[in-house]
């Protein structure tokens, strides 16, 4: 049998200020739930059907009892309705429809059932609490955070941070890290959910900001604006490379970061248990940064290929096995931290594809361009490698080669036409062959080619090609750099139906966006069409 509760005035108001005081929330809230408390008991006292009030007042702690009544001539329910001479007795002015006070007697507290006031009032903090724990931590995303650890459950970390608790999900823990109740633990906040049960607090120790923030923290040039990390990629518990520039010439940002005889560095690779971090002065062109991101490996050449976002990076033979690294670690961090996907080739390897794509380049011309093998390699020498060059090229151009007058120029540049015609036609012809609608030919930049290809996947109409997102249309896929054994990882990322043409991001906006134009062309009509119906009906 529960204890029954019995306070006076004074004693409501302490209970009030301690439970205000332990949980850090406003004491108006526990106020309102000791409120709540009451007015269920006396509820169970008087009957569940009366609409009954309690107010608790915070100065003096009297406690007020009433029930909220109708005026109504004829009284239908006696829990909620009196009869005007009834109400008068209560208001002397009451007239019907009005709601008045019908002042109760205060219910003896000690006959309240305690374990129900009790649930009333932990639910009403439960809920203040877990609103101020998700209101305080809410805008601290990006932070790095102290905490105990307090337990360790299915491999997930869960961390007292003092007015709240977070999680360090297995995937966002350093692997091999071992961790006790009771240990303290720093960790980056990367999001914070609201839920039903309370704020998720999410914090992760292997996000690479986790890595940047720590470097803040141990580099004033870095906290003051003066030195900035702009990329940092990260093998947790492994390896990681940062990216650093310095806006004061007179500052090395490596040498910053690196600190006096390591310490600086030292103290985030013990933070992150022993992670090796290599420190790389960033730059703004490309090629530069890629070679600085490979080191320790030497880099002989790089390419890069801008509408592709890939790079082809050519090393010494002995150098290969360096500059992929242990399990294609090294090239993958590089990749990471450049944002680009990165092709490692020896030498020879390099030298391979080049004699191959001259040959490939050189027998098309020949075979198209109906010309012999000597001035089919003397085009793809001087950078000549698609039929579209050819054609759409300035005639002065090709005649400035060696061997080449101006009659020749314009000869071929009529075969490149030519050919280019014919393969336009055939395309068309297979376009409606698998049955893809002339209207999708009238919008912008799609080619044959391109509706062959938007055909064979079944996108055959503007509704269909409309209901494609841009990404699904045009993305490209972005295979993982090469491991160790020189083969690929596999990608689960799905290229876009066009990926191969290489459109960018504003072009496929623009086709989506015109095939989607006939689904708006019958709104005016639309309109008019009502506006004529309406004078008509008129």
């Amino acid at each position: 049998m529960a204890t029954p509760i019995a306070a006076n005035k004074a004693e409501l108001l302490a209970i009030a200020n301690a439970v205000a005081s332990e949980k850090m929330i406003d004491k108006a809230i526990v106020v309102e739930a000791l409120e709540e408390a009451i007015q269920r008991a006396a509820r169970a006292r008087y009957g569940a059907e009366n609409d009954i009030r309690a107010k608790l007042d915070t100065q003096t702690g009297d406690l007020r009892l009433w029930r909220v009544v109708e005026v109504v001539e004829v009284v239908e329910d006696y829990f909620k309705q009196v009869d005007l001479k009834q109400a008068e007795k209560l208001q002397k002015d009451a007239k019907v429809g009005d709601f008045i006070v019908d002042p109760l007697p205060p219910v003896d507290l000690g006959r309240i059932d305690a374990q129900s006031a009790k649930q009333v009032i932990f639910q009403k903090v439960r809920d203040a609490e877990r609103e101020r724990q998700f209101e305080e931590f809410k805008d601290r995303t990006g932070e790095i955070i102290t905490g105990v650890v307090k337990s360790v459950e299915f491999g997930h970390v869960v961390v007292d941070l003092g007015r709240a608790e977070g999680v360090i999900r297995r995937d966002q823990q350093i692997p091999r890290e071992v961790v006790r109740n009771g240990d303290r633990v720093r960790a980056l906040i990367m999001k914070v959910v609201r839920e039903n049960r309370g704020p998720q607090i999410l914090l992760s120790r292997a996000h690479p900001d986790f890595m940047k923030k720590l470097f803040a923290q141990e580099v004033p040039e870095i906290y003051d604006g003066i030195i900035e990390i702009k990329a940092a990629a990260r093998d947790p518990g492994s390896r990681a490379k940062i990216g650093v520039i310095s806006y004061d010439s007179s500052i090395d940002p490596v040498g910053a970061c690196v600190g006096m005889k390591g310490s600086r560095v030292q103290a985030v690779v013990q933070e992150m248990q022993g992670e090796k971090i290599d420190i790389i002065p960033w730059s703004e062109d490309a090629a530069t940064f890629i070679v600085n991101a490979l080191q320790p490996a030497t880099v002989s050449r790089v390419v890069l290929d801008e509408e592709e976002a890939r790079i082809e990076v050519v090393v010494p033979d002995d150098q290969l096995s360096l500059a992929i690294g242990r399990r294609g670690q090294n090239v993958r961090l590089a990749s990471q931290l450049t944002g680009r996907a990165i092709d490692i080739m020896t030498e020879a390897e390099s030298s391979e594809k080049r004699q191959k794509e001259f040959v490939e380049r050189s027998e098309m011309f020949q075979r198209v361009l109906d010309v012999d093998e000597p001035l089919a390699q003397l085009r793809v020498a001087e950078g000549f490698s698609e039929l579209e060059e050819v054609a759409y090229v300035a005639r002065e151009e090709i005649a400035l080669i060696e061997g080449l007058d101006e009659e020749l120029a314009e000869e071929l540049q009529n075969r490149a036409t030519e050919a280019l015609e014919r393969k336009e036609e055939a395309a068309r012809t297979e376009r409606r062959e698998l049955g893809v609608d002339d209207a999708l030919a009238d919008l912008p930049i799609l080619t044959e080619a391109m509706l062959v290809t938007l055909g064979k996947a079944g996108i055959k109409t503007l509704d269909d090609l409309a209901d494609l997102a841009t990404d699904e249309l045009i993305q490209k896929a972005r295979p993982e750099p090469r491991r160790s054994d020189n083969r690929r990882h596999r990608t689960e990322e799905k290229p876009g139906v066009l990926a191969e043409y290489g459109l960018n991001e504003e072009q496929g906006n623009e086709i989506i966006m015109a095939a989607r134009a006939h689904w708006f062309d019958d709104e005016p009509e639309t309109v008019e069409e009502d506006a004529v119906a309406a004078e008509d009906s008129q």
